[in-house]
């Protein structure tokens, strides 16, 4: 006969905390803070583009842009924006690559473009808000 285990205890104590990555709770909660963050963000946004395309002359686009709280909004939505790509896009890397080495390459990749992207966006919106 078989050898059956008799045991009080569950397997969920198994799976508990942040799973085998280890990082998988933290990654959730941060895509939905950034989902919700980027509402405001991205109706900030439209505002801000349907206003720039309005003006007249480039100078005065260029001043709605450099106006402070303007500008402070365009770098939120970058920099938020930027983080719930990322993360996005590396959920997708992590269940859909199965070679290891792949998708670390993958993972560094999309880490390094989604930063380059970032400091460009900021670089830009700086360089116009102080008039450089």
């Amino acid at each position: 006969m078989g050898q059956f285990n008799f045991s009080i205890r569950t397997p969920v104590k198994e799976v508990r905390g942040l799973g085998s990555a280890k990082s998988g709770t933290g990654d959730f909660w941060r895509q939905r803070v950034t989902a919700v963050a980027l509402v405001p963000l991205t109706l900030a946004f439209i505002a801000i583009l349907i206003c720039a395309s309005t003006r007249t002359d480039y100078e005065s686009a260029r001043a709605l842009i450099g106006h402070p709280v303007t500008a402070i909004i365009l770098l939120l939505f970058i920099v938020v924006g930027m983080i719930h790509g990322r993360i996005g896009m590396q959920i997708i890397i992590e269940d859909y690559l199965h070679h290891e080495g792949t998708k670390v390459v993958a993972v560094i990749a999309n880490t390094l473009f989604s930063a380059a992207i970032a400091v460009a966006a900021v670089f830009a919106v700086l360089k116009i808000s102080f008039g450089v």
